[in-house]
Parts: structure tokens; sequence; C-alpha cells
């Protein structure tokens, strides 16, 4: 029997991911499928591709292949002793032909491998994958998008060309910055009566005057002057559902952070994160001559020292 390299024919590494060998056979078949391709080779490339994916997209396929161990394209080689036992007896003297054998794991191909030719089989369609932009406002209700990809179309004289086309998608309520969302069957065509491939949406969060999010979460700095956080105070905050009023309780602290429950972004399950408002003390840039005097005397009325701790 000779080896073949199903690994260097997909241009992978031996411990590819199954979504990178995915990727690898989608870009490779759309290169050399027979009804696209203007390759010389295009059709014993597709049929080597389709041949090497189906024995490493499938795990149990993929594991005896991995035990018939390592070498150079072309050798003659036998499995290793207990091969047969372990992954079922298929009798190497009458096989003739790596793909052959792995055939047998799995009954008959679909991807255009070691049996008949390559013209006649499904290829799914490209994965499309973009970025959208979308305010905070709009992640917290919801909103749909128009959004662009390029799609390839084969023109009448057989060039490839890149298409603008648009495609709306709804973005659910509570979408959160790095989300990736997949829209099924609105990527690029398939080949042969293939299934169309799906597109990928990654949201960005744009940024936010005031808020900051984590995840569902979002962060609020509060500003407040040193007489409320001495003294305590009502005041009046803004949330992304309209303005309402917090306590400042007395002797508060810059950094503290005072939790407003169900604030924050809807949750996919339902509810919503919470809002941190966290307090920073400003002092006033300019003082009237009746507030300079009053701190003055406060100044020398107060015990309190913040820089005790130094020692």
């Amino acid at each position: 029997m000779k080896y073949k390299d199903y690994y260097a024919i997909l241009g992978v590494e031996r411990g590819a991911s199954e979504d990178e060998i995915r990727k690898a056979y989608r870009k490779l078949a759309r290169k050399y499928h027979p009804d696209v391709s203007k390759e010389a080779n295009a059709e014993e490339r597709f049929k080597e591709i389709g041949e090497a994916y189906e024995t490493l997209k499938d795990p149990e396929k993929r594991a005896a292949y991995d035990q018939l161990g390592r070498h150079r394209p072309g050798e003659d080689f036998r499995p290793p002793p207990g091969w047969e036992s372990q992954f079922g007896g298929f009798g190497f003297e009458d096989v003739v032909d790596l793909s052959d054998l792995f055939a047998q794991f799995g009954g008959p191909r679909t991807h255009g491998g070691g049996r008949g030719g390559a013209r006649g089989f499904a290829m799914p369609g490209q994965d499309y994958e973009v970025t959208a932009h979308v305010s905070l406002a709009d992640a917290a209700r919801g909103t749909e998008l128009a959004v662009d990809v390029s799609a390839p179309e084969r023109g009448p004289d057989g060039i490839l060309w890149r298409v603008p086309k648009t495609i709306r998608v709804r973005v659910p309520k509570g979408a959160t910055d790095g989300q990736r969302m997949r829209v099924a069957a609105k990527g690029g065509p398939g080949i042969g009566g293939g299934a169309a491939g799906d597109l990928y949406i990654n949201i960005r969060l744009l940024p936010h005057p005031l808020f900051k999010v984590s995840g569902h979460d979002l962060y609020l700095d509060l500003p407040v002057t040193p007489s409320e956080a001495v003294l305590g105070a009502n005041v009046e905050v803004p949330t992304l559902a309209g303005r309402v009023r917090v306590q400042v309780r007395p002797g508060s602290r810059a950094g503290q952070k005072l939790r407003l429950a169900g604030k924050g972004l809807p949750k996919p399950g339902g509810g919503h994160g919470d809002l941190y408002c966290v307090l920073q003390i400003v002092t006033p840039a300019a003082l009237s001559e009746r507030e300079k005097a009053l701190y003055e005397e406060l100044g020398k009325l107060s015990t309190f020292d913040p820089r005790g701790h130094f020692g």
C-alpha cells in the first residue's frame, strides 16, 4: 500500500483542529473544483483533496490514519502490528489503495476521492465573515444591520469577479462586544448543488461617552463634590433606560462602586446585567472669595490627616 500524506495535501499541521481542516478543504476545493477551476490538473487535485478531507474530518478515520505513522508520500508500507484488529479487519492483502482502505470505515464517499470522478460532487459555499460596529443603544434594544459582503461570481468570460452584495440581518438585543453571530446559509452559493455557506458577524460596540462595557455590565464614572462624599447626598445618574437617583452614603471614598441591579445590558436568556457607578471626587476649578475662606477655615479646624499612614 502506498502512503499518502493527507495533512500535506490539505496544507495543515498534524495537530490541526477540525475547523482548520474544514477551512483548508473549502479553500482548496473552491480552487480546484473542475466546474470552476482553470488549473490543468484540477480534477485530479480535487479528488486528492476530497480523499484527504473525507479521512481527516472524521474522528474515527483520522485516529486510524494517525496510527499508520509517518512515511514519505508514495512510499510502500504496511500498517503497524495490531492496527487491523484495533480498527477492524479489512484484509490488507486485498487492499491496494489507501483511499479504499478508509472508505470502508464509513460507506460511500461524498466529496470525490478514490472512487469515481470529481464532477457531480456537491461542494458547500464559501463562508463570509464581517465586522459590524454597533452603538450601545442599538445593542441594548436590538437592531437591523445592512451588511456588505463581496461575493465571487463567474462572468460570461469565465473570470471570477468580486460583486458587492448587501445582506440585512437582525442583531438581537443584548449583543456584547466581541460576540460572533452566525447567520446560516447567507454565505456564498454552493457548487454542484452544495449547501450555501454561512455568514459570520463579529460584533464591535462603538465607544460611548459615558458608559464602559464589560460583558452585560456597564460602568459609569460618577463625579461627586467633596462635601457630597463627606456628608452623603442623593444624586441623579443616567442609565440606558433614563435617569434614576442613587444615594451616596456619608464618608464615601473615591473608587467606591454603587451597584444598580438590572440597569445594564439585556441578557439573551432574560434579565439584565448591572450598572456600577464608580465614585470620583471632583474639586472645583475656581473658587469665589467666600468659598476660598470657608475652605481655609475648614482646613484649620479639621484634624483629618489623609497621609497619617506614612508614619
